[in-house]
């Protein structure tokens, strides 16, 4: 189950309803309070029927909130005079000099709001940053085992799996999940962003090891993503989650998408796939197991979605003063979400069919 809300929301809540109440454009009063029902518990659904918009609409205004808080409801301006003066730059400088931190979109934003001026390549923000004295590293890493070749083979397999089912998905009497674990450390808010070069930014966790569980799997027909919180991944919470799917799915079949990690291919979950497949032929399985190729996490769409998540939560580090709320937001921005990204159509287009049910 996840965590109640009720001690975490306040100062979102409150904040929204500050918005609100400042009598905002009617586009922006209807984004505010739909992330504010969202917050509050209402469903998407019952949300849509209120405010009479799409389950797209309150998902974008989800995310827009979740990267930019109320700044990102509001309606951006139209036009640009498309240069800075030298005072004009000089101004943005000393402004980002007096920032502890500096978020590309938040620079964006100011020079946009204050100048109405949005620079078509990025190189000129970065400009603008370096002559400030910030800097911007990160590592990047490769692994060493990872087998190109069985990488493509498998991803062509599925591919072939896939379109060799392709009517039993679009009508939803077959419904494929990619399914991955993601295992939150409250270290994990700490990231990279712009600051004074000479000057450390410091987040006060009492014990940066604390983790949580979660267990994720996306719909690839539908996009829409289901999570689930346990104490750490292994056979039983596998199992459990796994039960889960099943009865999300009661109309059809089930087939999972996963990696190698050892939990997904334990005894325990032969036995208990097995049992659920009892005297039924193979084609007939109620739940289908195929594995990815080994450190190849880049074929796992989910893989996109933790991350995504990981950096919302660093791009508000300032905001989570205990690991309570940190996993709430975590949960709360991925929850029930529809994502769109190029990745999720990797393994082929599949399109639900009109009066096809699918979870």
């Amino acid at each position: 189950m996840m965590n109640s809300p009720e001690k975490c929301k306040t100062p979102e809540l409150q904040e929204l309803q500050e918005f609100i109440q400042s009598n905002p454009a009617p586009r922006e009063l209807k984004r505010a309070l739909a992330v504010k029902m969202l917050i509050e518990g209402l469903k998407p659904r019952k949300i849509q029927d209120i405010l009479e918009v799409s389950v797209a609409f309150i998902s974008r205004c989800k995310a827009d909130y979740a990267w930019s808080g109320v700044q990102g409801l509001k309606l951006k301006h139209k036009g640009s005079k498309g240069y800075l003066s030298s005072s004009d730059r000089q101004q943005i400088i000393e402004w980002i000099k007096n920032q502890k931190q500096v978020e590309l979109r938040k620079l964006e934003d100011y020079i946009e709001g204050r100048y109405d001026i949005k620079f078509k390549a990025k190189k000129s923000y970065y400009a603008l940053l370096k002559e400030a004295g910030m800097s911007w590293k990160k590592t990047q890493k490769t692994n060493p085992k990872r087998d190109e070749a069985l990488v493509k083979k498998k991803h062509q397999e599925i591919c072939n799996l896939l379109a060799a089912n392709r009517e039993e998905i679009e009508t939803g009497k077959l419904a494929v999940y990619l399914i991955d674990e993601c295992h939150l450390l409250w270290g994990d808010v700490c990231g990279y962003v712009w600051g004074i070069t000479q000057e450390r930014l410091e987040i006060p966790i009492t014990n940066e090891r604390k983790r949580q569980t979660y267990y994720g799997a996306l719909n690839y027909q539908t996009q829409q993503f289901f999570v689930r919180e346990y104490d750490q991944g292994n056979t039983k919470n596998t199992v459990l989650f796994l039960k889960e799917l099943i009865a999300l799915n009661p109309w059809g079949r089930i087939l999972i998408i996963w990696d190698g990690a050892s939990y997904h291919k334990s005894d325990e979950i032969k036995s208990y796939l097995n049992q659920v497949n009892q005297g039924l032929k193979p084609e007939d399985f109620q739940v289908n197991c195929v594995l990815l190729a080994p450190n190849a996490p880049e074929q796992n769409p989910v893989e996109d979605i933790w991350l995504q998540a990981k950096n919302c939560l660093r791009k508000f580090w300032y905001r989570f003063n205990s690991f309570a709320l940190t996993k709430w937001f975590f949960a709360w921005i991925i929850q029930g979400q529809f994502f769109e990204f190029p990745k999720l159509h990797k393994y082929g287009v599949f399109p639900q069919k009109l009066g096809a049910a699918n979870a």
